[in-house]
């Protein structure tokens, strides 16, 4: 018994009439353009047409680069050439750019085939498919993952380094302590009297004073250190490399620049009390600690000061 032979389904295409295959490229809903070896549009169906914007009549004889940015024109068009004169039958499908007639930008995916007219030459057929919208919902997905990592690890209010991700960086800074035996200093540092502050003027205004000082901390430090919201007004500068002297200079530097700038509107002047420690043992916890008492100790003393954990007993 003869095997029964599988018919190929676009079989029947290549028997089409001129005209036939022409009633199905209009009635296709997908975008479809013919350009000769010279890159000019011979053939484009309606859904082409309405996808640029443009009537059969302003596309047919022009070159097909009228729908590419400028940007773009000559790379596309070298594309189209070296498509034309090889050898593959179908041209990878590719992500473009292109620019409807009103000027409006949207993004297609292009896949294309080298056919032969009945003259003998080469023509390219191209098929566009418009993901405006996908491309525009992944951008936002990809901005919302963006927003959420960054929210993982940085205080939403000042933008700094949150709790959470402020310690693991001191572990890490800790570490590389242990490893190289290099130096590494941290200040704490509280706002001296916050609660009078919200208490008097709002928790608004207590915000804007996080905010105004946290900016003024982020500019009187050096680039390689790492400024941590630990919770309310208390926060945490890691200076990795910097000894408990050069720590205390800055710390004191931080604190006198605060003291003279009045902030928000109502031109409030904070203080700040603050501690340094420098890396002595491997645990963070003990670090903070002693950093911890040493702030505790200059708010003890009077508040707007700086105190050495090593002076701590």
């Amino acid at each position: 018994m003869a095997e029964r032979r599988i018919a190929d389904p676009f079989e029947h295409l290549i028997t089409l009439s001129s005209r036939d295959m022409a009633n199905v490229i209009n009635a296709t809903p997908i975008g479809i353009c013919i350009t000769d070896a010279n890159g000019q549009f011979e053939v484009v169906n309606p859904a082409y047409c309405d996808f640029y914007g443009y009537e059969k009549e302003e596309l047919l004889g022009q070159h097909f680069t009228l729908v590419v940015p400028k940007a773009y024109r000559d790379k596309l068009s070298q594309l189209h050439d070296t498509f034309i004169a090889g050898n593959e039958i179908q041209e990878l499908r590719q992500e473009w750019e292109v620019r409807r007639k009103n000027g409006e930008t949207r993004t297609i995916i292009a896949e294309a085939a080298r056919v032969h007219g009945e003259d003998g030459a080469p023509r390219k057929v191209t098929y566009v498919v418009d993901i405006t919208n996908r491309k525009r919902l992944e951008e936002q997905l990809k901005q919302a993952n963006e927003r959420l990592d960054h929210l993982a690890h940085h205080d939403e209010l000042t933008g700094i380094y949150n709790r959470r991700a402020g310690l693991m960086r001191l572990e890490e800074e800790l570490k590389r302590c242990q490893r190289y035996g290099s130096k590494l200093s941290v200040v704490m540092y509280d706002l001296d009297s916050f609660k009078h502050i919200n208490d008097t003027y709002g928790h608004g205004i207590g915000d804007d004073v996080l905010q105004e000082m946290t900016q003024l901390m982020a500019k009187g430090i050096r680039s390689t250190d790492f400024l941590v919201r630990l919770g309310g007004e208390e926060f945490l500068i890691i200076m990795p490399e910097v000894d408990v002297s050069s720590a205390y200079l800055a710390a004191d530097r931080l604190r006198q620049q605060a003291a003279a700038t009045p902030m928000t509107t109502h031109a409030l002047i904070v203080t700040l009390s603050a501690g340094v420690a420098s890396y002595m043992e491997a645990s963070t916890t003990r670090m903070l600690d002693r950093v911890d008492k040493a702030m505790y100790r200059a708010k003890q003393s009077g508040r707007n000061k700086v105190i050495i954990a090593d002076d701590v007993t």
